[in-house]
């Protein structure tokens, strides 16, 4: 019993909810692994064809050392090694967050 009120008592502040209110797309930076099955995904992410409309603008980082910012995301091949895990959505309406590649560094970043 006693373990049950502890559990109730401290579930809000443990770990991080996507769906919930404290998610901010901005602060994903880092290691980034691709999954195939949207169950083990952390996050939905839809690619977006405008820089308008993206949520995050991202940039390929070739060294995971540089990926250390909001919109620097070095893919993985590993999913061991990876902070994150992303599955791309088709359908924007079902994405936790749409993104956009951009070619240069310098224009990484939040785009809210």
């Amino acid at each position: 019993m006693i373990s049950l009120i502890l559990f109730l008592i401290f579930l809000p502040w443990t770990g991080f909810s996507p769906s919930g209110s404290q998610f901010d797309p901005c602060e994903i930076y880092g290691k980034v692994y691709v999954e195939s099955n949207p169950r083990y995904a952390h996050f939905r992410v839809y690619e977006d064809d405008s820089e308008a409309f993206a949520d995050i603008i991202i940039f390929d980082e070739e060294n995971t050392l540089y990926a250390d910012e909001p919109g620097h995301w070095s893919f993985v091949d590993d999913r061991d090694f990876a902070d994150v895990y992303i599955y791309f959505e088709k359908d924007r309406n079902l994405a936790d967050f749409a993104v956009y590649y951009t070619d240069y560094a310098s224009f990484a970043g939040c785009n809210r």
